[in-house]
């Protein structure tokens, strides 16, 4: 029997009263870099086609989408450096990074959905949608704009620290990242909090 493929769809946003906000985030579990969020509202009509989960999605798929939102949607971004990731822990520095998203919105939303099974302590209406980013539109928006995002800036951070291969890993944990890490030390962007950040640190 073949699998079915679901796709995200405005099912949850039709049950809220308008606007609706769709919020993802991306690099909770990077070793370096900032943790992203994006707030989405889409518009009414010439929602951009395609828009899926960004994970299923190729980076040239996610930059052309993250190009027509930009000209098309109502978009906030919320970024938390690593320093401050390392203060808060990284499910706080996440809830800020949210935080932040729907309040550079510029408007209030009537509802956000979020992706995942928490929500920040806001006084938003919302509701936590686990997997969101494969079910709700707005959210797998956002999660396009969020994983765009935080992989521009990694891109641009590796010009300036070219040893750990930020370029292609965007900071997450491969073998070729761990291995630069051990042998060169963390630079200032890596996440001290992390234990192979702060295992290399107690070994130079």
């Amino acid at each position: 029997m073949a699998a079915v493929v679901t796709r995200p769809s405005l099912r949850h946003e039709k049950l809220c009263l308008a606007p609706v906000a769709g919020v993802d985030e991306a690099g909770r579990g990077p070793l370096a870099g900032p943790v992203v969020a994006a707030a989405v509202i889409l518009p009414a009509k010439g929602i951009p086609r395609g828009i899926d989960d960004s994970k299923k999605l190729t980076p040239a798929e996610r930059a052309r989408l993250h190009d027509r939102l930009r000209d098309c949607a109502t978009i906030g971004v919320g970024i938390v450096e690593a320093d401050e990731i390392d203060r808060l822990n990284i499910f706080w520095a996440t809830m800020k990074a949210m935080t932040l998203a729907v309040d550079a919105l510029g408007l209030l939303p009537a509802h956000v959905l979020v992706d995942g099974n928490h929500l920040p302590r806001w006084t938003h209406q919302a509701t936590a949608i686990v997997s969101g980013d494969a079910i709700s539109l707005s959210i797998a928006a956002a999660s396009i704009i969020a994983k765009h995002t935080r992989d521009t800036i990694m891109i641009a951070h590796a010009e300036a620290h070219p040893l750990y291969g930020w370029h292609s890993n965007k900071g997450y944990a491969c073998r070729a990242h761990l291995d630069a890490l051990r042998e060169h030390g963390p630079s200032p962007l890596h996440r001290r909090s992390f234990a192979p950040v702060a295992q290399a640190w107690l070994d130079l």
